[in-house]
């Protein structure tokens, strides 16, 4: 217990380590939601009625619940391509 204890407290993180780390996580953060904004767009274009509508007025939880899959799909996806 005492040896995972101060192994614990050993990791110390330094700046020099830590700021490429953040820059690239800034990096694939724009990169995803880039993804989500375009991949929203084009189901909007495809689609022959008004999402919005359909989501806001309507309450078509089923529009809701495909949309909120393709958003979990293209984000693994892109954890995938992260991932390498």
């Amino acid at each position: 217990m005492l040896n995972l204890l101060t192994s614990a407290l050993a990791v110390v993180v330094k700046m020099e380590e830590l700021a490429p780390v953040i820059v690239t996580t800034a990096i694939f953060t724009a990169f995803g939601l880039l993804i989500f904004g375009v991949a929203y767009i084009i189901i909007v274009k495809a689609s022959p009625f008004s999402i919005r509508k359909e989501l806001e007025d309507d309450h078509n939880t089923a529009l809701a619940i495909v949309i909120g899959a393709v958003i979990i799909g293209i984000s693994l996806i892109i954890a995938a391509a992260i991932q390498g």
